[in-house]
């Protein structure tokens, strides 16, 4: 493994900034001060801002193929049009993995969290040519192949019509059984790739895939994940099923834990809110994609003075629709200053850098390896160029990373110790043959017809008090 020392870059102090050297031995941050010897490659850090990676903590990779295309439609409606043009190609699933890669790192992640829609009959295979792309790439990778046991239409309040729907077309057990296999196969820690068990969400999920689920996370310890009350529709439908609050059961069933993230949690009450702090569960913030799809403003300012953990995630491409972490992280922090009048609540730059370095580590069981320049934490770290146009004049320079439109500002990127990003350029895999094969294989569109959404759109607008007499959904 190659050592270096990046010399006189700046780093955040408590309250300030610092000029140092940093240090890296074996993968890991060996020592921070100024002047220290150059230790194997010097690396010239000047007029360079150094932080920990973030994370990338909630997308789908997959929906990439459709960003820019997907109806202006709630969730329930996008997600009947999104199963309808799912990629059904194993090479489309790799090329897909290596932009949101790709992209992550360019904005500032080293980590990502892919809740990995899978192929039907390819389930295995989907996982393989994922993981074959993050590897290729090196940013670390969390795959979270993505499981429900029941089908679509399940995923919706009934009210008070009685509904019935098609069973989905793979057990429980034959679920469970590929998960397993998956980790068996692809679970490498210490090479960076991690899996972990991932149900949709309450909406599509039985109780019985949820056990399952805390199962295999307790026996092989591995990390879990999953949607949590994105939606009002949601929030009803778990009263329909369970008769409390989806948080409620799913701490009765033992899914939360100080190694859960729950992507959204938009619809929460404050007796949810306090048992996420008391189980030490963490809230993936996907501000962009809440907006998107009209599902509402996380109460992230309540989450953080109860105590809860939060970070950031970028959410599938096609309900962003894009993979850039900095946006996020800006959207996610300054949206809430309108939900609270009390602006000592209100979130800071240095304290959203926080949340997606430390915050999304934590969430992942890693704060103790990740998430800070800390001595004897993994080298996952990311150089911005200050002298950027977008990050002048000279202010503050985490404030102007946050709050700024900063563009083309990620000058190097390492991942274990491993240079992957060099003077703004992803080294590992050739960007511009991935940027012709995305190019090659989509056209431009503008029109195309949902089956699945004429098929629950008055059933949808009945429950959810929306008016029956309606325009029929215009692509």
């Amino acid at each position: 493994m190659v050592n270096f020392t990046i010399q006189n870059v700046l780093i955040a102090t408590d309250d300030d900034y610092a000029t140092v050297d940093v240090q890296i031995v074996d993968g890991a941050i060996a020592a921070i001060a100024p002047n220290l010897p150059a230790i194997g490659t010097a690396i010239d850090g000047k007029n360079k801002l150094l932080l920990p990676g973030f994370f990338n903590a909630h997308t789908h990779s997959s929906e990439m193929w459709q960003r820019g295309i997907m109806s202006v439609l709630p969730l329930e409606l996008w997600l009947a049009e999104l199963y309808d043009f799912a990629p059904l190609d194993t090479e489309q699933i790799y090329l897909s993995a290596l932009g949101t890669a790709v992209e992550t790192l360019l904005s500032g992640g080293t980590s990502v969290v892919d809740h990995l829609v899978l192929i039907p009959g390819l389930e295995l295979e989907t996982i393989a040519i994922a993981t074959r792309a993050y590897r290729e790439v090196g940013i670390r990778a969390f795959i979270a192949p993505l499981i429900q046991d029941e089908s679509l239409g399940a995923g919706m309040p009934s009210g008070e019509s009685a509904q019935t729907h098609e069973p989905y077309f793979r057990s429980t057990a034959a679920t469970l059984e590929i998960i397993e296999e998956a980790v068996r196969q692809f679970h490498r820690p210490d090479e960076g790739v991690n899996i972990l068990v991932a149900p949709t969400g309450i909406q599509l999920c039985t109780d019985a895939l949820f056990a399952g689920c805390i199962e295999l996370s307790d026996r092989y310890n591995l990390c879990r994940h999953s949607h949590l009350l994105e939606t009002r529709a949601q929030e009803k439908l778990a009263q329909e099923k369970y008769g409390c609050t989806a948080v409620e059961h799913l701490k009765r069933i033992g899914f939360l834990s100080d190694r859960t993230t729950l992507a959204h949690c938009v619809w929460l009450n404050d007796t949810d809110i306090a048992i996420l702090a008391q189980t030490q569960s963490t809230v993936v913030h996907n501000p962009l994609s809440n907006l998107r799809l009209g599902s509402g403003i996380a109460p992230i300012l309540k989450y953080r003075q109860a105590g809860v953990n939060v970070t950031f995630g970028c959410d599938g491409a096609s309900s962003n629709d894009s993979q850039d972490l900095l946006e996020a992280i800006k959207i996610g922090s300054i949206l809430h200053n309108v939900t609270d009048t009390d602006y000592q609540h209100w979130i800071t730059p240095r304290q959203s850098v926080e949340m997606a370095s430390l915050g999304g580590a934590k969430g992942l069981n890693l704060a103790d390896k990740l998430g800070s320049i800390t001595i004897g934490k993994q080298a996952d770290l990311v150089l911005y160029d200050l002298t950027n146009l977008s990050l002048l004049p000279r202010t503050d320079p985490i404030g102007l990373l946050v709050l700024g439109r900063p563009s083309n500002v990620v000058d190097s990127v390492w991942v274990n110790g491993k240079q992957i990003v060099t003077d703004g350029k992803v080294t590992t895999i050739n960007v511009d043959e991935l940027r012709k094969e995305l190019f090659n294989r989509s056209q431009w569109e503008t029109k195309r017809k949902s089956e699945a959404v004429a098929q629950f759109e008055l059933h949808y607008r009945t429950v959810m008090g929306l008016s029956s007499r309606f325009a029929p959904i215009k692509n």
